[in-house]
């Protein structure tokens, strides 16, 4: 779906206006879109759709998925998460998964950043290589 540059701004401004000291506040996306179906702007259900994209983006980014093919100490997982928020900030929340297909190593993703050091990667990697 292409939209307007009207509601592409619109949309954009209400996700600024999404945040109270840095952290998504829900009472206020509430309130915003309250007053948005209240108010019925032109394309407004437009402008709502591409709002709600945002907001996903903006939580995805806030979001560690960390995988492992065997459960981490919980030493270990502390050390990758203070990591992460480091580099992301201390809003981070991470959410530690266990998939055996990885073989070994790990896969982290931060919204769109992905860290793959699984032996499942690698050995992808080499097949291609041969």
């Amino acid at each position: 779906m292409k939209i307007n540059k009207e509601t592409r701004q619109l949309s954009k401004e209400l996700v600024r206006a999404s945040f109270t000291d840095r952290q998504l506040d829900g009472g206020r996306i509430a309130s915003l879109v309250k007053s948005l179906i209240e108010k019925k702007p032109r394309h407004y259900i437009q402008v709502l759709e591409a709002y709600k994209r945002l907001l996903r983006l903006e939580v995805e980014k806030r979001t560690a998925t960390i995988e492992t093919a065997t459960e981490l100490s919980p030493d270990a997982g502390g050390q990758i998460v203070a990591n992460l928020k480091r580099k992301y900030g201390s809003d981070l929340a991470a959410n530690f998964v266990v998939n055996q297909d990885l073989l070994g190593g790990m896969r982290i993703r931060v919204g769109s950043d992905v860290w793959d050091s699984s032996v499942r990667n690698r050995l992808h990697r080499l097949q291609q290589q041969l």
